[in-house]
């Protein structure tokens, strides 16, 4: 009789014991999801849907634990590029900067990528002339300011020589990337939220750029060209631009008829983020594309691939 009394104590203790132990686990787990949740976004990496059954893993997760976003960056990678990613994203907590100046900041190490090479392609050259001007240079020393920029850039860890297109945004190689504001918005479209990016027009400087229509003298169909170009700048064609994120020349005259959709407006970056943009002449632009493009290996010294 003692006996069983003593085993029915055992029992009871071990029993005692096990619920406690699962009662704080369930109150550990509890508080892990609110941390987790008040984060808000789990990042994962090089897990493809049909491997080991993840993508009905994933979809458990947030089944299970609502309110966090995953973000899968590139289920395809291998291993190299995962381990790049990783090291492209120390330290990356999520702020995002709002200027150029913000890029120079030890934060966005390993993180500051370019669209393009800027020895021959206008778009990072631009982007270099915009940086340029963001340091207060004016039109004349805006190609040298840029190319001291990208070298401090560079000198301090923070740029990265890898072409920012579409693929290494959603690989995490390039965390931010400098571009034209409608390539960047289409991009953003793309991933659909995985990754989840965000297009910001910067504070100090915003670069505009000028895209002209003509007809040619020498066109077949002359009546279908002007046709052509009554659309284009009509109401319906400008608003098409604007749906592919252009800002078209009439942009402010629909708008203050009231022609733009709402949803249309919503998808764009603010629009007092445009209202000091600068549009450089034919000849500044001609001039600082020969200075960038000649000194950028001399000055900054990377070879963006």
């Amino acid at each position: 009789m003692h006996l069983r009394t003593a085993l029915a104590a055992s029992v009871s203790v071990a029993a005692l014991l096990s619920t406690t132990f699962a009662a704080s686990a369930q109150t550990d787990l509890n508080a892990l999801y609110e941390a987790a949740k008040a984060e808000g976004q789990l990042t994962t990496i090089a897990l493809p849907h049909t491997w080991c059954g993840y993508g009905a893993v994933i979809e458990g997760f947030k089944a299970k634990y609502p309110g966090i976003t995953i973000n899968e960056l590139n289920p395809d990678a291998g291993s190299a590029e995962e381990l790049e990613a990783i090291r492209a994203n120390k330290g990356n907590t999520g702020p995002s900067p709002t200027s150029y100046a913000d890029l120079l900041k030890p934060e966005y190490a390993n993180s500051v990528a370019l669209a393009g090479d800027p020895r021959t392609g206008n778009n990072a050259i631009m982007s270099v002339y915009a940086a340029g001007l963001s340091t207060g240079a004016d039109a004349a020393g805006a190609a040298d300011a840029g190319l001291q920029f990208f070298k401090q850039l560079n000198d301090s860890g923070n740029f990265v020589p890898v072409d920012g297109e579409a693929s290494p945004i959603a690989q995490g190689t390039t965390p931010i990337v400098v571009n034209w504001d409608y390539n960047l918005l289409a991009a953003r479209d793309g991933f659909e939220g995985n990754p989840e990016f965000e297009v910001i027009v910067p504070t100090d400087t915003v670069v505009a750029g000028v895209y002209i229509q003509a007809i040619s003298a020498f066109a077949p169909h002359p009546n279908a060209a002007k046709l052509w170009m009554e659309y284009l700048y009509s109401d319906e064609g400008q608003l098409g631009w604007l749906k592919g994120y252009c800002h078209p020349i009439r942009f402010n005259d629909i708008a203050a008829k009231g022609g733009i959709p709402q949803e249309l407006l919503d998808a764009l970056p603010p629009p007092e983020g445009y209202a000091k943009a600068i549009f450089p002449s034919l000849e500044e632009q001609n001039a600082a594309k020969a200075r960038i493009a000649e000194q950028w290996d001399t000055v900054v010294g990377a070879t963006v691939q």
